[in-house]
């Protein structure tokens, strides 16, 4: 094991993928010698040069269109959005061909093409630079959607998103890339559909996307004194999602609470809450809790900024009234 950041564990597992496979290659802006915003290929252009970290104009759905043409013959290019609100100039690609061509092509077409960028609000990005769009990919089929919280699994998940024949959509949030954690020395990928229960608990269940996952770890810390024990669970991706993970922690603990930075109407917090309704309504003894980040545009105010978003105070004051 080593300490990395996700953004390092993020940037070995593309390295390594592209090191392993000549097909792999970057397209975005900023991501050739700069080694992009967020330091997502810092290093790698000296690698492997020009060819394979293709730096681009500000024409998002352009090379959206190229890469999804590549992935087509044979390529596996990985779409380095910087933040994922610029993928919305190229949502009719996206959606008519990068996710529909392996179902037009009668499965002769493969897709393998992966989508990332980071998501998330903090740092005063205000309204155009702070969005949480993975409801809208899940909701679409075709897509494979995944949020890593930690550095492992941002590193493996991510090589298991690059060696996929599926579009998937890589979400990296703002304020978990410079956060640390261990990483495995030897080779390893992580599974999509394969929820991770962060914490151990007994009286109340709490599914966290994203960043909060961090902040409802904090909360139950201040929680576990008070005699309520939090069970924590992190789907890590939502396309597919495993409620089977969801549904037996909350066998054990008859409550459910989802913590989700992203809007509440038609999130993923509502769709976890049906599923959980139509499969395992009579293992809750309490309706199930939802707690969302404001649904208004993203001021660029610090203070108001803060807010707006559920931190370890609001997310521990809803986990009390629940277990009560």
């Amino acid at each position: 094991m080593r300490e990395l950041t996700f953004t390092e564990a993020a940037r070995e597992a593309l390295a390594e993928e592209m090191a392993r496979d000549p097909s792999v290659f970057v397209v975005g802006e900023g991501i050739g010698a700069r080694g992009g915003n967020f330091n997502t290929t810092l290093g790698l252009y000296e690698r492997f040069g020009p060819e394979r970290l293709r730096d681009t104009p500000i024409v998002e759905r352009g090379f959206t269109g190229l890469c999804t043409g590549a992935a087509m013959v044979g390529g596996r290019p990985v779409v380095d959005y910087m933040f994922f609100d610029f993928a919305l100039d190229a949502l009719g690609e996206l959606i008519n061909q990068t996710a529909r061509i392996q179902y037009m092509s009668d499965g002769r077409l493969k897709m393998p093409i992966v989508l990332r960028g980071c998501i998330g609000i903090g740092r005063s990005a205000a309204t155009h630079h702070s969005g949480s769009y993975y409801a809208i990919f899940t909701h679409l089929p075709g897509f494979r959607v995944v949020v890593p919280t930690t550095p492992r699994d941002a590193k493996g998940l991510l090589k298991t998103a690059i060696r996929s024949d599926d579009p998937v959509v890589f979400m990296e949030h703002r304020s978990l890339l410079n956060t640390r954690g261990l990483v495995p020395d030897e080779e390893y990928l992580i599974p999509f559909g394969q929820a991770w229960v962060a914490r151990e608990g007994r009286d109340v269940t709490v599914v966290a996307i994203a960043a909060m996952v961090n902040q409802v770890l904090e909360a139950a810390e201040v929680l576990a004194p008070e005699g309520i024990s939090v069970e924590v669970v992190d789907p890590r991706t939502l396309a597919p999602l495993d409620l089977e993970t969801i549904l037996q922690s909350i066998r054990k603990t008859g409550r459910l609470v989802i913590v989700d930075e992203a809007f509440g109407p038609c999130g993923i917090g509502a769709e976890i809450a049906a599923q959980v309704a139509e499969r395992g309504f009579d293992y809750l003894d309490a309706p199930v809790r939802r707690l969302n980040g404001a649904h208004a545009p993203t001021p660029y105010s610090p203070p108001l900024e803060a807010a707006i978003v559920p931190n370890s105070d609001a997310i521990a004051k809803a986990i009390r009234e629940l277990a009560r």
